[in-house]
């Protein structure tokens, strides 16, 4: 079915395309033309049936007025000479002359409904008929006008009795006419319907074809505009925005690849101030953390309790401050794509070992259990990028988690893919930061306890990772707690 209505919209496309070519000057201009070439097919089609119906009633009148025409003067005729023949027989009778002086106005009256009826569009039968009832006649009245009272008039009474057979026969005649004639028509009206029917029929679905065809082609720069506005909002801003479509419509489109272009820069120059900031703030950093390195150990000299809690302060924050400086940096390549996956096959196992090993110590602090449960499979991917995704992964479940509560850690094999999640027993997401969860450098609603408030890179860095080995981060739905799915392909 949809094959049937994309071809006509091809067809549609290629008429849109063509009227391109004149260049509209205006989006309003493209939709009149496309209502006009949609309706003007139902207004031939009214026009026509509102003609055949206007010839269908001007053939009716017409029939009808012979009709009544013909009834109305073939019933004059045989009443005039019925009045004829009792002039005559009254004359006879009587023997007064005077008395067929109503038989002269029966017989002009005769004439005038002859002549009524021979100037209708009748049959050659009943003309026919018609001629010899008036020769009849004439004969009667000629012997009628030359004859005085006597024997001979009298024999001409008898004559009217066939004259007035004849009379009926075409009255008769007329009404059969009548009667063809309305067949007639009930055959034209008949034909008349099933042509509006058929014109319906072809028309409505072309018309509706054509619609559509149109409706395609017209909403396709406004698509266009839409699926450019999506991007820009969601950061894909490398997609050179095109709008194809009348002149107002392509002007708009130019000035959103502009609006694309400035908002391209800024994301560049955004990046490469948090790259350069980046790496200059992890020399510094360096040489801190390498101090409180040398205090602790007791290198520069033995510490008292005081002393060694706060070079152990220096340690863990300036640990912390690099990991946020390497969300940074990581993010940076990402965005500038930079990062490229150095593959190779490595045991997932002694990933997730070593990942648990790094946050060992914030599972100690907050008193953390952990339920892990990995089987020893073998993936193809690039072992630090996966260990950074884990650690992101983990980090947040941890972050998240109450003191003393469990985090699961459980993955199995998923026909060719992994599958691996991480839960923890906290607050969970909120369901409004539930569609922005992975967006760089956004922080949720619910804030952890006690803990340092990160960049927001962190799960951010972890989709990418995983889109780059061809599988993916999502949140599950979850009764407590919230709940990341890791899928990544085995090979």
């Amino acid at each position: 079915m949809k094959k049937d209505i994309d071809e006509p919209a091809n067809g549609a496309e290629a008429t849109y395309t063509r009227l391109l070519q004149h260049n509209p000057k205006s989006f309003l201009k493209l939709i009149l033309i496309g209502f006009s070439l949609v309706v003007l097919p139902l207004i031939i089609a009214l026009i026509d049936s509102a003609i055949t119906i206007n010839q269908l009633a001007e053939q009716s009148r017409q029939a009808v007025y012979q009709a009544t025409q013909i009834a109305h003067s073939s019933r004059v005729l045989a009443d005039e000479i019925t009045t004829m023949e009792r002039s005559v027989r009254q004359a006879v009778i009587l023997d007064d002359a005077s008395l067929l002086e109503a038989y002269f106005h029966a017989h002009d009256k005769f004439v005038s409904a002859a002549h009524d009826l021979s100037i209708l569009n009748l049959s050659f039968v009943q003309k026919a008929s018609l001629l010899k009832l008036q020769q009849d006649e004439l004969t009667i009245f000629t012997q009628v006008s030359n004859r005085a009272l006597s024997a001979g008039l009298k024999d001409r009474v008898e004559d009217f009795s066939p004259l007035l057979d004849a009379a009926h026969a075409f009255s008769t005649e007329g009404y059969a006419l009548i009667e063809r004639e309305a067949n007639a028509l009930q055959v034209k009206a008949n034909r008349a319907r099933r042509r509006v029917v058929l014109q319906l029929l072809a028309l409505i679905p072309f018309a509706v074809i054509l619609a559509l065809g149109f409706s395609v082609v017209i909403t396709r720069p406004i698509q266009q505009i839409e699926l450019a506005i999506r991007r820009m909002g969601q950061g894909q801003l490398q997609h050179e925005v095109r709008v194809e479509g009348p002149e107002d419509l392509r002007n708009l489109g130019d000035r959103l690849d502009w609006m694309r272009r400035q908002l391209l820069a800024v994301e560049t120059q955004k990046l490469e101030f948090l790259q350069h900031v980046s790496h200059e703030l992890k020399t510094p950093l360096t040489a801190i953390r390498e101090g409180a390195d040398l205090l602790s150990e007791g290198v520069l000299g033995e510490l008292n309790p005081k002393q060694h809690q706060v070079a152990g302060i220096l340690h863990t924050n300036s640990l912390q401050l690099q990991r946020r400086i390497e969300d940074l940096l990581n993010y940076s390549a990402i965005q500038q794509q930079q990062s490229n996956l150095i593959k190779s096959p490595f045991s997932l196992k002694n990933a997730v070992d070593a990942v648990l090993q790094d946050q060992a110590l914030a599972v100690m602090n907050k008193a953390l259990q952990l339920a892990v449960s990995i089987p020893d499979l073998q993936i193809a991917g690039d072992e630090a990028k996966i260990k950074t995704v884990l650690d992101n992964m983990l980090s947040n479940a941890i972050k998240f988690s109450p003191q003393s509560s469990t985090i699961t850690i459980h993955a199995q094999q998923d026909a060719d893919n992994l599958q691996l999640d991480v839960i923890d027993a906290g607050a969970g997401i909120d369901e409004v930061d539930l569609a922005r969860v992975f967006e760089p450098f956004y922080q949720g609603r619910r804030v952890a306890q006690g803990y340092t408030k990160g960049t927001g890179l962190g799960l951010a860095i972890a989709r990418e990772y995983a889109q780059a080995h061809g599988g993916s981060l999502a949140v599950m739905p979850s009764e407590m707690g919230a709940h990341f799915r890791l899928i990544l392909p085995l090979n």
